[in-house]
């Protein structure tokens, strides 16, 4: 099969479509969602959309999706994203059910899809972290899985780990480390292919503010979509997260 990898799409819907518009993306086999898809400032859009692709699409539950869940349920959360607060707000409860019905990951014949790592939905690991890390995030993993892919960080990266390949896709809609969407895309043949889609930042920045009721909408549209925050800065803030300094 030929997968098309989005990753981190955060309510962002103007880079979504921009990313499905893709001849690759129209053609891929499966579409796999690797999580963090609603929390932002579009987030009924994203989804609305997002269950329209029907069964070509195989979804995997993010961290942010977990916590829409807990905050439209009325519970709370330890790192409240400012976003996250607004967008569980907004779902309806098909939507907020959904949501809770994700898996903490799905495996597409010797590839296994997730969000942050196989066995958590907010651990870190990073193109730099050490090979300790790696084994210690894969020690649940069967040895029949020979790729993982997974999200989380927002950087995209392809490396080797212990005779496994890691693939990141980076994030279609919260991009560190340059503009445009960030997705991946999985060949029948074996190859891996990191891809980015460029748009009209200006117009979807625009298109953010007018048409989501996020009070804070312009800023976050301005920062992240933008993608104004660099890889350096990004992995200077996560770094510390995957155990390196232990």
């Amino acid at each position: 099969m030929r997968i098309a990898v989005l990753s981190d799409i955060h309510g962002v819907l103007p880079a979504l479509e921009a990313v499905l518009a893709e001849p690759d993306v129209r053609s891929a086999d499966r579409l796999v969602l690797t999580g963090d898809l609603a929390a932002g400032p579009q987030p009924v859009e994203t989804l609305d959309l997002l269950t329209s692709l029907g069964d070509r699409a195989v979804w995997v539950r993010g961290n942010a999706d977990r916590e829409l869940v807990t905050l439209s349920r009325g519970g709370t959360i330890s790192t409240p994203d400012p976003v996250a607060p607004w967008a569980a707000a907004q779902l309806r409860p098909d939507q907020v059910t959904l949501l809770d019905s994700l898996p903490l990951s799905a495996v597409l014949g010797d590839t296994l899809f997730c969000h942050a790592t196989p066995r958590d939905d907010e651990e870190v690991v990073l193109v730099d972290s050490r090979i300790e890390r790696w084994a210690e995030v894969f020690a649940t993993l069967d040895e029949s899985v020979t790729t993982v892919v997974c999200g989380h960080t927002h950087m995209p990266f392809v490396r080797l780990a212990d005779r496994r390949l890691v693939v990141n896709p980076g994030s279609v809609g919260m991009p560190y480390g340059g503009a445009g969407a960030h997705w991946a895309l999985l060949g029948d043949d074996g190859a891996v292919s990191i891809r980015r889609t460029r748009f009209d930042l200006d117009a979807a920045c625009a298109r953010v503010v007018a048409e989501s009721a996020y009070p804070d909408a312009h800023e976050f549209a301005d920062f992240f979509v933008r993608s104004k925050a660099s890889d350096v800065e990004a992995l200077r803030a996560f770094g510390p997260r995957d155990g390196r300094a232990g």
